[in-house]
């Protein structure tokens, strides 16, 4: 991946992680929106009738939001070619979510759920603010295992630290299951896009189209704003 003139490490560090928020966004609540019409299949199986519902788990539904932000800030940290891959992994797996979104909506049915614990309060407020759609593919376990993607081959960083975040990525996937906000088909499809997404995104022609588009962007964006490169 050669000859691709990308943005300064200045723009890179804020456009990247913010493109994916908006993007993350656009894709989660605008993909909803417009298939709100549309019959909603429920692929729960047996086996996630067996498993359990542990309201604690909750904890690590909602902490998984500080391990993305340190994951992707960090990717954007690093050098361009690495950085671009990264998010341009994270750009294709979104837009194939939205196109699941679309064609193949997803629900389930929630438990009800007893008691005034904190854990037991904390998945009330998840399920009012979070419905029960876009559930296939999991963003929750897809950017969480795009995380630890980014980590795993990074010679920078010290081996318990990329054990910790392979560690965390599996326990916020199963974090989505036992607080039955997905199903396996879920999990599955999440981690399966995040490995195609960054096999993809290491294709040269694929890579050259997202880092131009990128570099521009940021050239702009650093024009407008007087950022010195």
């Amino acid at each position: 991946m050669t000859g691709v003139r990308c943005a300064g490490p200045q723009a890179r560090a804020w456009l990247l992680p913010l493109a994916a928020v908006i993007l993350n966004q656009a894709v989660y609540y605008g993909g909803g929106w417009i298939a709100q019409g549309l019959y909603h299949h429920d692929w729960t199986l047996p086996l996630d009738r067996a498993v359990p519902f542990l309201p604690w788990t909750v904890s690590v539904y909602f902490l998984c939001y500080l391990f993305w932000a340190v994951c992707y800030v960090s990717a954007a940290r690093q050098k361009k070619m690495f950085a671009y891959r990264f998010f341009c992994a994270d750009f294709l797996a979104k837009a194939v979510c939205l196109i699941c979104f679309l064609l193949l909506p997803t629900t389930s049915i929630r438990p009800s759920v007893e008691g005034d614990g904190l854990w037991e309060g904390l998945v009330r407020f998840l399920y009012q603010v979070d419905a029960p759609v876009n559930l296939f593919p999991s963003i929750h376990c897809l950017v969480s295992w795009l995380c630890w993607i980014g980590m795993r081959d990074r010679e920078d960083i010290p081996s318990w630290c990329r054990y910790m975040c392979f560690w965390t990525a599996a326990a916020v996937c199963l974090s989505t299951l036992t607080t039955k906000q997905h199903v396996m088909i879920d999990v599955i499809g999440g981690i399966a896009l995040a490995e195609a997404a960054w096999r993809a995104a290491g294709l040269e022609s694929v890579f050259r189209k997202y880092a131009h588009a990128m570099d521009y962007f940021a050239r702009r964006a650093a024009h407008v704003l007087s950022i010195r490169e």
